[in-house]
């Protein structure tokens, strides 16, 4: 595959549906001009007798989350929802996030959302926009070629 720009990939967020619905997506993209991958490793090293006693590297968690930067617009649906959540706590900050790669591929899943910025700064400037969202457990993927 050729090199994509990064505006080829998407990202949505939703409410959690229920009685089993399906998320009613919304696309998190106007004014957003950075999106960066903060995902998290965790890992343990180890050394063994059955070895040289030189440790081995085993990864124990990841935790896949992702910044948002850009400027915001209370017309945007997307920005609208999230800047809903911004004074509310524990599972009132869970939503429905999915990421579709630029070749196809998606990840989704429920996920929370921290640091959620849409007001201050220079008199002069853009309210900003800023986010965290960050998959609660591994995101489902469903593989590009799948349809």
């Amino acid at each position: 595959m050729a090199r994509q720009k990064n505006a080829l990939t998407s990202y949505f967020v939703a409410p959690i549906p229920e009685n089993g619905d399906e998320p009613a997506y919304m696309e998190l993209a106007k004014w957003i001009s950075s999106v960066t991958d903060d995902s998290d490793e965790s890992t343990e090293e180890t050394g063994y007798y059955d070895g040289d006693g030189t440790p081995e590297t085993d990864l124990i968690s990841r935790a896949e989350r992702y910044s948002f930067e850009g400027l915001y617009d209370d017309e945007d649906p997307a920005m609208k929802f999230i800047d809903g959540l911004k004074r509310k706590l524990g599972d009132n900050r869970k939503i429905m996030f999915k990421k579709v790669e630029s070749n196809g591929e998606i990840a989704e899943g429920r996920a929370t959302v921290t640091d959620i910025v849409t007001s201050g700064g220079e008199a002069t400037e853009y309210a900003p926009f800023n986010c965290v969202i960050s998959f609660d457990t591994t995101p489902e993927v469903t593989p590009a070629d799948t349809p």
